[in-house]
């Protein structure tokens, strides 16, 4: 490969370094950075030149935290993000229902009844009264509860007579048949069903949306079919965005038997860490809390205590670092506790995935033990009205991302699309600002609880390649860091954190490869 130079824009290394207006790229790595002088003079004069135009350079966004099979699969599903009541969202799942085929599953979801007007559960005889034939299972936007109809409880042998699952709530009504509401683990049943077809199809078009955000590089939260897609993709040479995946609890015995260890591969494609649920979500009631939510919920504890110090323990021993799901603040406080429980582990990062309300003791605590905090602020900005409602007068550092920094802890940040809409610049927005889009609530929620832009992109960037284990490759523009940057229209460093929130990405280079390229 011939050396290229990328010039005329206003770079960004992502460190303490100045501003750089030209990076040279060698063999998918970063040869120079700095004035266009010294680059070009370290590049030599037979050089390929590329001209930005002027616009603002910043290293490749990584989300710490994403579905990406999910989030493709998606695209071709109903979704029911934003409906405002039931019969909106029957109206779109009616509509999408007239398409299938006979015995076709019905597949999407990320509905919230939480703002429906009138806001409560939904029940299967609702979805049988638009798709009576079809089987369809509809996550919430949180992925901890599902929506079925009769179809799909039949085909997944849930009925009157089916206990609870450990960790999972089967919903039932006073005569003790099922709803169709399904909590936790009682989702588990389905999930053969709602597996993607074409995968590989599927995450072929999602790349290309996640690098038209900016997103060079990836950790996976999804499963065992999710892992074999991304083989056949990088086998085929289709492979345009790096990815970090995680293996599901379920695969766990697999892993082992396979002798994956977090950190193998290659720059494009790293085995992750294992992935465990201690807890459910806010919006689904769900997440274990110290203290009754309003209403009296206190959630529920999806992994028993001795077995997240097993599983902890047994993961680390085989090489593999561990990312365990905690929204409450009991969840995150018996985290830490397993995570202290089985001692220093050198060489593996384990991970809290949301950490989004602490008992205020747990901030210090989680720096101390180098857990990292892998977080997602859009969380913050959607939950905030939930929170407030839910946890009112509770003592908890709620999305804590100053009191982390401030403490000592390394934030990794997300998106958990298809949660939430994967654009990292919303992220980064909601970091600064903890306000809506539209600016509200006025001054931020908890704003105290704010950092800077430089502090957000740098745990978009850096923070998300330190808890892969990856700083040493990515997260920076220097000299032997992989060539991953994007141009974009604004400067997120020089303008509002309003600009930056509706940011267009100009182009996204991958290993020094323009692999979108925005009106091509």
């Amino acid at each position: 490969m011939s050396i290229r130079v990328f010039r005329n824009a206003a770079m960004h290394t992502g460190d303490d370094r100045p501003a750089a207006q030209a990076i040279a790229v060698e063999d998918g790595l970063i040869l120079a950075v700095g004035s266009e002088a010294d680059v070009r003079a370290a590049a030599g004069p037979a050089a390929e030149l590329v001209d930005l135009d002027g616009a603002a350079v910043i290293p490749g966004l990584n989300d710490a935290h994403i579905h990406t099979a999910q989030y493709a699969h998606g695209l071709t599903t109903v979704d029911l993000a934003g409906t405002r009541s039931l019969a909106e969202a029957l109206a779109k799942i009616a509509e999408r229902a007239a398409g299938l085929r006979p015995g076709e599953w019905l597949l999407g979801g990320r509905w919230n009844s939480n703002v429906w007007d009138p806001p409560g559960q939904p029940d299967r005889y609702a979805l049988d009264s638009v798709c009576p034939d079809n089987p369809v299972a509809l996550p919430t936007v949180d992925g901890h509860t599902c929506w079925a109809n009769s179809a799909a409880l039949r085909l997944a042998g849930i009925d009157a007579s089916t206990p609870d699952p450990i960790g999972g709530h089967i919903v039932k009504d006073a005569s003790g048949e099922p709803t169709g509401i399904l909590r936790e683990t009682a989702m588990h049943p389905l999930n053969p069903f709602m597996a993607a077809t074409d995968l590989g199809r599927l995450l072929r078009i999602g790349q290309q949306n996640l690098l038209a955000l900016g997103l060079t590089s990836v950790h996976d939260i999804d499963g065992e079919d999710c892992h074999q897609a991304y083989l056949e993709l990088k086998a085929a040479g289709d492979l345009k965005l790096r990815v970090h995946k995680a293996t599901r609890l379920p695969h766990f015995d697999k892993a082992l038997a396979e002798g994956r260890r977090t950190g193998q591969g290659d720059d494009w494609y790293r085995i992750g860490p294992l992935k465990v649920f201690s807890d459910g979500a806010l919006g689904s009631h769900t997440c274990h809390t110290s203290r009754p939510m309003t209403g009296g919920d206190q959630g529920i504890a999806v992994q028993p205590y001795d077995e997240l110090v097993r599983l902890f323990r047994t993961a680390a021993e085989a090489g593999i670092a561990v990312a365990t799901h905690a929204i409450g603040d009991q969840a995150n406080h018996l985290v830490l506790d397993a995570y202290e429980q089985i001692g220093p582990t050198p060489g593996l990062r384990h991970r809290i995935e949301h950490a989004q309300h602490l008992q205020p003791g747990d901030v210090a605590r989680m720096a101390r033990l180098g857990v990292m905090a892998s977080m997602q602020p859009v969380h913050c900005t959607s939950d905030m009205d939930l929170v407030d409602s839910l946890l009112s007068g509770h003592d908890l550092a709620s999305y804590a991302w100053r009191g982390l920094l401030d403490a000592g802890a390394v934030l990794a940040f997300g998106s958990d699309a298809p949660v939430e809409d994967p654009n990292p610049f919303a992220a980064l927005y909601a970091a600064v600002t903890r306000t809506r889009p539209d600016g509200s609530p006025i001054g931020g929620w908890q704003p105290e609880q704010r950092i800077t832009m430089a502090e957000a992109i740098r745990a978009h960037t850096y923070g998300a390649a330190y808890a892969a284990g990856e700083e040493d490759r990515k997260g920076r523009l220097a000299p032997g860091q992989l060539a991953d940057f994007i141009a974009v229209d604004v400067d997120p460093y020089a303008d509002s954190p309003a600009a930056v929130l509706r940011t267009q990405v100009l182009s996204t280079v991958v290993g020094g490869e323009v692999k979108y390229q925005r009106g091509a």
